[in-house]
């Protein structure tokens, strides 16, 4: 099927990114990868430091390297697509700056912090007749597409019942949601739409259902000043317990050198030197007592679909898994998918078939998803009958049960979907 007879775009197709922060320099693994498909030729980053890194890797000359979005797209459009990775507070802002301009987009997630925002850019791409498509990864996941598969094969029946733990491993929660950027609700998102919409999205797309019914809890319990242990400092290079706790800023990218990929050297430093200017002076070198964090660190979700399916969702900062458990319960077997195993159990005739995807944790960027999520973008591009895994319109029903758990939370009430009954 087009969407939006969207026309014919020529090769390689050329690209505007929008942010120079990691999503964006692996998306442009890809670009670097398949020159013949798609063409780098603009980058938008505020940080010099940032630009300039992305920017000599693909020889893109001073002229074509701007600070701001207002900038380049006020411009004569510069190229067929925008792959926007800029902060999430700013995608919004930045995706209809690109939809106006002319551009098909492939948008980093969330699409955007309200659910009429995402409407408006829905809107505003359909009158324009661009594509938008949203980098939910897990759609594009060997594992995650053999778990739908084997839904949709019917072997197993009709689904009864999913529970889903988002392991976010402690190591990314106190990098990210404690001394990280996306540490505040106000000036970010939400964990459940910063981290958790690529797992709602997911389990929408194998359930083919519609949501009825969403309650959720939820709290910041651990990550605060009284929590703070005796003799422990603002900061972890001044700390008498440091060498004790499990949350330590030296140990976790100074010994481990674990988190360090958006720590990017300016020209004549090295890493080491960005490291040591973050313990002592940066917001990674915080004590993750004392931040200014509020997102929270444990949340339960309990959604009721339409045709009674029920789902639940835990997400759990406090294991050192990063990784996804799912038990789905279904009227003639059941899926269970544990780290990188897959089992499926057929109850009439007690066959175990086993998947194992170990394998995929040595090819970097996702497994190779996040190379497919940027090669459909742009193969349907070249190709407008091919269409998108993740189009935007699929993905906004995913974040309207999203923004309305984190109602259900904020309120304590269970909120009731509109249905066509």
């Amino acid at each position: 099927m087009i969407e939006n007879n969207v026309p014919h775009v020529g090769s390689p197709v050329r690209i505007v990114v929008v942010g120079a922060g990691n999503r964006a320099r692996t998306y442009m693994h890809y670009v670097k990868a398949n020159p013949g498909k798609a063409k780098l030729v603009a980058v938008v980053e505020p940080d010099k430091v940032r630009r300039d890194f992305l920017a000599d890797q693909f020889g893109i000359p001073e002229e074509m390297r701007f600070c701001n979005c207002k900038e380049v797209f006020s411009l004569p459009r510069l190229a067929e697509a925008a792959v926007i990775c800029s902060p999430e507070k700013l995608h919004y802002d930045h995706c209809m700056l690109a939809i106006e301009a002319g551009y098909h987009i492939l948008l980093e997630k969330p699409i955007a912090q309200t659910l009429q925002e995402c409407e408006e850019i829905a809107r505003k791409a359909d009158e324009k007749r661009l594509r938008v498509s949203v980098c939910h990864v897990l759609r594009h996941h060997p594992l995650f597409a053999k778990i739908k598969e084997l839904i949709d094969s019917g072997k197993y029946g009709d689904i009864i019942s999913i529970s889903h733990m988002e392991e976010v491993g402690i190591d990314r929660y106190t990098h990210s949601f404690v001394r990280g950027t996306m540490n505040r609700e106000r000036d970010n998102n939400p964990m459940l739409l910063a981290k958790c919409c690529h797992d709602l999205d997911f389990l929408l797309w194998i359930v083919d259902a519609r949501c009825r019914k969403v309650s959720s809890f939820g709290s910041l319990r651990w990550f605060r000043e009284e929590n703070a242990p005796a003799g422990s400092a603002l900061r972890c290079v001044d700390c008498q317990v440091e060498g004790e706790c499990p949350y330590s800023a030296i140990d976790l990218y100074k010994r481990r050198r674990d988190w360090i990929g958006s720590f990017i050297p300016a020209p004549g430093e090295m890493i080491d030197d960005v490291i040591d200017r973050e313990l002592k002076e940066g917001r990674f070198g915080r004590c993750v007592y004392r931040c200014d964090n509020d997102v929270v660190d444990n949340q339960v979700v309990a959604i009721e679909m339409d045709n009674g399916m029920l789902i639940s969702l835990i997400i759990n900062a406090f294991t050192q898994c990063d990784c996804r458990n799912i038990e789905i319960k279904m009227t003639l077997g059941e899926i269970s998918c544990y780290g990188d195993m897959i089992k499926a159990r057929h109850f009439r005739s007690r066959e175990i078939s086993a998947f194992d995807f170990s394998h995929l944790g040595k090819i970097p960027h996702h497994g190779g998803a996040d190379m497919a999520v940027i090669g459909n973008f742009i193969d349907s591009l070249l190709n407008p009958e091919l269409p998108l895994i993740s189009p935007l319109k699929m993905a906004i029903e995913s974040h309207h049960v999203i923004f309305e758990a984190e109602r259900s939370r904020h309120t304590g009430k269970t909120i009731k979907f509109k249905t066509n009954d």
